[in-house]
């Protein structure tokens, strides 16, 4: 790693600097200027989350934003209204409020005497949600953004809910979300306010999960902040990023043919993380990757990226099973257009025990998962630690409906959402299907490659769903996570079907055989 000490531009930090809301809350800043810029104004960037500027993202924020600062630019990192050392109550996520809130904060950073007027608007996780969201309100101030680790569709593709069913990590991250609520701000920073706002906060106090819990289905809650419902909302540039090991790649691939602005996408082998960082490797230069979009939108200087293609993936390579990997082998690989012409799609039918190029007798299968199936699945969201990563899966597969196809005589890549289609049937009105795609080597393990969850109520829509009525047969689809893998030659692809996937969701409430009919 190369570490870099000195800019083209003096760096001034203002420590931390109020911006007025409409409603007198003040939300609190800190600010990184270049040298100069109060007397030859720069443009902004701003990063816009609740995770404590001054401690939690501290050693992630410094090195980031001082980076563009010293690249000619105002780097501006702000607290939302009830986190870290700003007013307020943080009440849930995403709210209008919230929008509210970042509609005035860009306004403010435009008109300061430093700022040029031209903001742009970056984050990762909540940071990249935001992004999106005020870009779909098009403040004239924000020029473009960047969005990292983030989904456009708040329902089926973020930590509550997938296919309908229900997530652990609704409880993991409504837990820690509350956590990070139940935090003081700095009293070197609010003074003697700091006992009565804490105690503000602890007393509004808002248990995440029960809130979320409440909407089970896609309503009106998860549209709002879903940028999907109207693309066309949003008219700036888009740079739209994410990792293959994190749980947030679906969303770039959709927001590239969804959206008619200016776009870019780019997926490495990354967990939840911002690619300079990025784990499994190999990490990129991605300060260096946002500079030239920002100079190429903020400062209209030609840096060439608009001429490069719009989506560039990590195209990985089979690997043994295993918890953790510093490094993904793979490469590069690029397409000019989205959805691209250059895809062929292939196609396989269920027979007993196996894949096959063409359809044979249909056969009922039943079977009933134990509801261990799923211990080998890691973590649904990674963040590059050590354990997160899916194990061995033939201990999953042991325990679930498996469907190989003939040792591959050449190498074949995927890229894009595979998808199964099944004709099933329940003895119960609530199951759930698990479809895995797998890669499996010579001597037996098995990787998995992606997977998809289907809570079968939700088969006709996550808006409306509907009771299966047991024993009758339903065709349904299960959509697997977005990936880009090279099976090698001689392996074999694997689909694996189960009624379980603890403990990543929760199990239906009754134990359910499912019928599985071939071909």
């Amino acid at each position: 790693m190369k570490i870099i000490n000195r800019f083209p531009h003096a760096v001034r930090v203002i420590e931390n600097c109020w911006i007025p809301m409409s409603d007198g809350c003040r939300v609190a800043a800190r600010i990184w200027l270049p040298a100069g810029a109060e007397t030859t104004p720069v443009p902004a960037i701003l990063e816009y989350i609740p995770y404590r500027k001054r401690d939690f993202t501290r050693a992630r924020d410094e090195p980031m934003h001082h980076y563009f600062a010293g690249h000619g630019y105002a780097a501006v990192r702000v607290d939302l209204r009830g986190s870290g050392d700003s007013d307020g109550l943080l009440l849930d996520e995403y709210l209008k409020q919230e929008h509210d809130d970042g509609l005035e904060v860009i306004r403010w950073i435009a008109r300061q005497p430093w700022c040029s007027g031209a903001v742009g608007m970056m984050g990762k996780s909540w940071g990249g949600f935001n992004s999106l969201q005020v870009a779909a309100r098009r403040p004239p101030e924000l020029k473009a953004i960047i969005t990292v680790c983030s989904t456009d569709d708040r329902y089926p593709d973020d930590v509550h809910y997938m296919g309908g069913c229900l997530l652990n990590e609704n409880l993991t991250w409504g837990s820690v979300l509350m956590t990070y609520n139940a935090y003081p701000p700095d009293p070197e920073l609010v003074g003697e306010r700091w006992r009565a706002m804490w105690r503000d906060r602890l007393e509004h106090a808002v248990f995440f999960p029960e809130v979320w819990l409440e909407h089970p289905r896609r309503d009106d809650y998860w549209k709002h902040g879903s940028v999907c419902e109207n693309y066309g909302a949003i008219t700036c540039p888009v740079y739209a990023v994410g990792g293959w090991a994190d749980a947030y790649s679906n969303a770039i691939p959709r927001l590239l043919a969804g959206l008619k602005a200016p776009r870019k996408g780019l997926i490495g082998p990354w967990a939840h993380l911002y690619p300079h960082d990025g784990v499994p490797g190999p990490a990129i230069g991605f300060l260096q990757e946002a500079l030239r979009w920002w100079d190429h939108w903020l400062k209209d200087t030609d840096t060439g990226i608009m001429a490069e293609p719009m989506l560039s993936v990590w195209m990985q390579e089979s690997v043994p099973p295993k918890p953790f990997y510093k490094h993904r082998p793979g490469r590069w690989v690029a397409e000019s257009q989205w959805p691209s012409p250059r895809i062929t799609h292939q196609r396989h039918w269920l027979d007993v025990g196996r894949l096959t190029s063409a359809p044979t007798v249909k056969i009922q299968l039943d079977f009933r998962s134990p509801q261990t199936t799923g211990l080998g699945a890691g973590e649904w969201c990674g963040f590059g630690a050590p354990g997160e990563a899916p194990l061995d899966q033939r201990g999953d597969d042991g325990c679930s409906l498996t469907f190989d196809s003939e040792p591959l005589r050449e190498r074949i890549e995927i890229l894009g959402a595979p998808v199964a289609t099944l004709e099933v049937a329940a003895d119960q009105p609530v199951a759930l299907i698990a479809v895995r795609l797998n890669d499996v080597a010579r001597g037996g393990a098995s990787t998995r490659v992606t997977y998809g969850l289907l809570n079968l109520t939700h088969r006709d829509g996550h808006e409306q769903p509907e009771q299966l009525e047991p024993g009758k047969r339903y065709l349904i689809r299960v959509m697997m996570n977005d990936v880009a893998h090279a099976f090698a030659a001689g392996h074999k692809l694997r689909l694996a079907i189960s009624t379980s996937y603890w403990p990543i969701a929760w199990p239906a409430p009754q134990p359910v055989t499912v019928s599985l009919f071939t071909s």
